[in-house]
């Protein structure tokens, strides 16, 4: 199974996908389907993950993350 961007930055930052949701004020179950590829984000929820990541990560590789697989 391919990691998404999403989920690869996530675990670098050794952050529970609780701790994330919590933080962008977001559902755990859609943010796992977000990092699972499962889900498309919205543009306000991507904005707000890439807030959160310090632009570690960006708006593209949130809303189509198989281009960076």
């Amino acid at each position: 199974m391919q990691i998404t961007p999403l989920r690869k930055i996530r675990l670098e930052k050794q952050l529970t996908i609780a701790e994330v949701a919590a933080a962008i004020n977001y559902d755990v179950g859609n943010l796992s389907r977000l990092e699972r590829g499962a889900q498309t984000a919205s543009l306000e929820i991507a904005e707000k993950l890439v807030k959160f990541y310090e632009k570690k990560i960006t708006e593209m590789q949130i809303l189509y993350p198989q281009r960076y697989m």
